[in-house]
């Protein structure tokens, strides 16, 4: 099994090119003005020309307005759409993209409570599980209890405090489609490693392994 890749919040055109070269099967832009890990449409369209194809760009919103996120796909040639906040499904869909959500792990205690929120959205390609609430909207860097995750027959992207020490337990764990990080690749907020960025893809790759520790 091949689990994806996701490295999210980059800022420069260095961190991008890095996780290109490192292997990332997807990147991940910050269109929320109180993240450390922002950009600008200005900022956004020169970092998604280093892209190749096959490499996806995927927009991270949090509760934007319609007309925010219309703007910046005028702009923007995003892939999908990752709604982070407490966007409706009628929301998440009227845009044209495939979406999917992230799910608050901190504030759903158990699998039960969290099986009964994916319910609102039957049409998310998939959901990513991440150590976020109400009053953290990620990029923590913290891990969340992982026996609370809901079974679902969605894709699994599993993210919240994942680094290249923990993230192959994780995979061996849950087998999930794809893992996200962010500040677990970092040297600062929004300034990746490469070296960090390297050996997190590493772990990945190497989850499957016998000999794998």
């Amino acid at each position: 099994m091949h689990t994806r890749i996701k490295i999210c919040g980059l800022t420069r055109p260095d961190d991008v090119k890095a996780a290109i070269d490192c292997g990332a099967d997807a990147l991940g832009f910050v269109f929320y003005e109180r993240s450390p890990r922002h950009v600008s449409l200005a900022q956004a369209e020169r970092l998604l020309t280093l892209l190749p194809p096959l490499v996806s760009a995927v927009g991270l919103f949090v509760d934007a307005s319609a007309e925010a996120v219309r703007a910046t796909l005028a702009a923007v040639p995003l892939d999908q759409l990752q709604f982070h906040g407490a966007e409706s499904a009628d929301f998440c869909r009227q845009f044209g993209r495939r979406w999917f959500k992230a799910v608050p792990m901190r504030d759903l205690p158990d699998a039960a409570s969290a099986a009964a929120w994916l319910a609102a959205y039957p049409d998310s390609s998939a959901f990513l599980f991440d150590a976020f609430g109400r009053a953290q909207m990620g990029g923590s860097g913290e891990v969340f209890d992982w026996s609370c995750l809901p079974p679902t027959d969605r894709p699994v992207i599993l993210a919240g405090g994942l680094h290249a020490g923990n993230v192959g337990d994780a995979i061996r764990r849950f087998r999930p489609f794809a893992v996200d990080v962010s500040s677990g690749v970092e040297s600062a907020p929004g300034v990746k490693s490469s070296a960090k960025m390297r050996a997190f893809i590493t772990a990945v790759r190497n989850a499957y392994e016998p000999d794998s520790p």
